[in-house]
């Protein structure tokens, strides 16, 4: 597993960029998983201050535009052992079911939260670019 795979693996929150047809931009810390080349960060029923994840700025913003970029970091003190993985590609809802399912269950087994916090749709992120540092 290369350094960025394990950063993405083991970090518990990131930042997803998102932006509106305008170009304003939008950035939001988000559980996630990283599976198969792929970004999986949930709708879930976490309070909001919508009832309706799929009305998040976000969501209609990848609606909107299909692009977004992620950034994974790890910060310390001894600044020797820093570290961040940024991730750019194409956005979309997750639209088929068995996608969702996979996606779902990895994000069970990596937030214990997610067996009574209700998951009703899914972001995925394709990879198109990844840098990471170190």
């Amino acid at each position: 597993m290369s350094p960025s795979d394990d950063l993405l693996q083991q970090a518990r929150v990131a930042h997803l960029a998102t932006a509106d047809p305008a170009g304003r931009p939008h950035v939001m810390p988000v559980c996630f998983v990283h599976v198969d080349g792929f970004i999986y960060t949930p709708l879930d029923l976490k309070p909001k201050r919508t009832s309706d994840p799929r009305r998040l700025r976000r969501v209609r913003n990848i609606v909107a535009n299909g692009r977004a970029a992620l950034v994974v970091d790890r910060y310390d003190e001894d600044w020797s052992r820093l570290a961040y993985v940024f991730v750019e590609g194409e956005a979309t809802l997750v639209a088929d079911a068995e996608e969702e399912r996979r996606a779902v269950d990895a994000l069970k087994a990596k937030y214990e939260q997610y067996h009574t916090v209700p998951i009703v749709g899914v972001l995925r992120l394709r990879a198109e670019r990844i840098v990471s540092w170190p």
